[in-house]
């Protein structure tokens, strides 16, 4: 689900505004045996990430070092904690409300910076993604020749395993 995510689009009307972006780079989270998932084995089910044994196409959004909003998309069977996270989008609308929202020149490369500036926060926890306020939308996909496939990075556990995906043609991606 990772890679077919590339080259779909990601609607916001949260905070009232309206932006979206064309998903460049994601990465996967395969369920408890990951260790990098927030549902492994060794942690189990919890409060905090109880939405990502939600239904397939609903958003876990969860807080990375106390400070940021990370917005997750469900991909597991219900029961079954596995998602994809959105890690950047190239701007399609909504620019100028994007900027406001993040003061700075980076909009949309990071996980971080794409919650933020699609004004995503806990408020969109378990929310399904096939309605507004937050969308998602199937969009032109990405031609093979132009993924690169890399190890995820940002973690710590179970960080060689290649579950990165991004359009290599776009400048917005996080890292190279």
């Amino acid at each position: 689900m990772a890679r077919a995510l590339l080259g779909c689009t990601v609607h916001s009307d949260c905070a009232g505004e309206r932006t979206a972006g064309r998903i460049v780079e994601t990465e996967a989270y395969t369920g408890p045996e990951d260790e990098a998932c927030h549902a492994a084995e060794r942690i189990g089910r919890t409060a905090r990430n109880a939405p990502l044994f939600g239904p397939p196409g609903t958003a876990y959004v969860h807080r990375n070092y106390g400070i940021h909003w990370l917005l997750n998309v469900v991909t597991g069977p219900e029961g079954f904690p596995a998602g994809v996270l959105l890690r950047a989008v190239e701007p399609t609308e909504g620019l100028d409300f994007m900027r406001r929202r993040r003061g700075r020149a980076e909009l949309t490369n990071g996980p971080a910076r794409l919650a933020q500036a699609l004004g995503v926060g806990p408020e969109m926890q378990g929310h399904r993604l096939d309605r507004p306020p937050l969308s998602l939308h199937w969009g032109e996909p990405v031609p093979e020749p132009a993924v690169q496939v890399t190890t995820r990075i940002g973690i710590s556990r179970a960080a060689d395993r290649p579950l990165r995906f991004y359009d290599r043609r776009s400048r917005w991606v996080s890292k190279r």
